[in-house]
């Protein structure tokens, strides 16, 4: 009878371990899943989220742009200007300088390493393994007292100072929802060169049958983060090609940054 019982509770112990077993398959399959379905990522042509930030008191206004093609821009609104950073065409990268308020080309690696990233939206994990991305479950952490899995994306090589570098990140998927609640990856290049970025990621909200977080956290590892909170996320926006240009009558500067 002792043989009996032992061997139930082997039995049960085993069925147990299965099923809290996961796979970095299952928690990305699950993911998208809880999020409105990858099928219907898929159709999105674009995204314009208007967010804000509170710099001291002071609330800034935000739009960020992301298309399917790979255009992207960030536009700050600030003491009645409009100032545009990170603006991409397919092509060209350029930001305006804060300072002399000129529009200003970046550096061809610079804008290479960001034509790698064209293929992620709307989200780096859609269809990965398509892209030649490799993802490992690296376990368990608790984040601010919830349990997560950790999950490592690796995507193509960037080029740092000309030398081919891995791009890792790690994601931190709530075990109870499969979503990301934080992402962190080193910093190569720049005066943070060498530091851990993190990004976390809050307050999960229904856009037309699809889920995106509308709390950001941005900074170091440690050192805290800016708050970008999401008034506002539109699907599929109508943007004019002509505001991801670079601006005629801008000096053909390169930003070393």
């Amino acid at each position: 009878m002792k043989k009996i019982k032992l061997l139930f509770m082997v039995v049960i112990v085993f069925a147990t371990a299965q099923i809290n077993a996961q796979t970095a398959d299952e928690i990305i399959s699950t993911y998208f899943e809880n999020i409105g379905g990858a099928e219907n990522f898929e159709k999105l042509t674009g995204l314009r989220f208007n967010a804000s930030v509170n710099q001291q008191g002071m609330v800034i206004p935000i739009e960020i742009v992301q298309l399917k093609n790979g255009k992207q821009m960030t536009v700050i609104s600030f003491q009645g200007k409009e100032i545009k950073q990170g603006v991409f065409n397919g092509e060209t990268l350029w930001s305006t300088n804060f300072m002399t308020q000129t529009a200003e080309k970046s550096d061809q690696e610079t804008t290479d390493n960001l034509k790698l990233d064209m293929n992620d939206f709307p989200d780096p994990f859609l269809n990965y393994k398509e892209k030649g991305y490799g993802v490992e479950l690296m376990g368990k952490e608790t984040i601010d007292g919830t349990e997560t899995f950790k999950i490592k994306l690796t995507k193509e090589p960037v080029t740092v100072d000309g030398n081919k570098e891995e791009d890792v990140s790690y994601y931190y998927f709530d075990s109870e929802n499969f979503v990301p609640l934080m992402v962190e990856s080193e910093i190569k290049s720049g005066p943070a060169k060498g530091q851990i970025s993190q990004t976390t990621f809050s307050d999960y909200q229904e856009v037309e049958g699809l889920y995106f977080p509308f709390s950001f956290s941005q900074g170091l590892k440690d050192q805290g983060g800016q708050a970008i909170t999401m008034d506002k996320i539109e699907l599929n926006p109508t943007v004019d090609d002509s505001a991801f240009e670079f601006p005629k009558d801008a000096p053909e500067t390169k930003d070393k940054e």
